[in-house]
């Protein structure tokens, strides 16, 4: 978790996203229902456990983004996709503008599409 703080806090979000996707493999199958949703409250308790200001479903003028992550420098606006492709999670962030929000908040915005495969 230290490692995956690092990365974060650093803007190496493609290290992150591997430190992430290597947290979320521990689940054992048992436990996990592979909905978006399942995703979306674990990645809340990580954020919110490691100190991050975290919000789901946060209603803009064009529909909700899933995970707003805030911390003194930065804001993270996250898109999940769950067996999509990051691509089209960062697409759907682009086209309904959702970090346009923070715009003039003074923080760097940091948009991210994330992809998690149910495989």
């Amino acid at each position: 978790m230290k490692q995956f703080y690092a990365a974060l806090y650093s803007l190496q979000i493609d290290e992150a996203m591997a430190y992430l996707r290597d947290y979320l493999s521990t689940i054992p199958n048992v436990l996990n229902n592979k909905e978006e949703k399942h995703f979306q409250t674990i990645i809340y308790v990580m954020f919110t456990w490691l100190g991050f200001y975290t919000e789901v479903e946060v209603n803009t003028a064009v529909g909700r983004t899933d995970i707003v992550i805030k911390n003194e420098k930065n804001i993270f606006v996250l898109e999940l996709k769950v067996d999509g492709t990051a691509e089209d999670a960062l697409a759907q962030i682009n086209s309904k503008n959702y970090a346009i929000p923070y715009k003039y908040d003074g923080r760097e915005v940091v948009k991210i599409g994330v992809n998690i495969s149910r495989l």
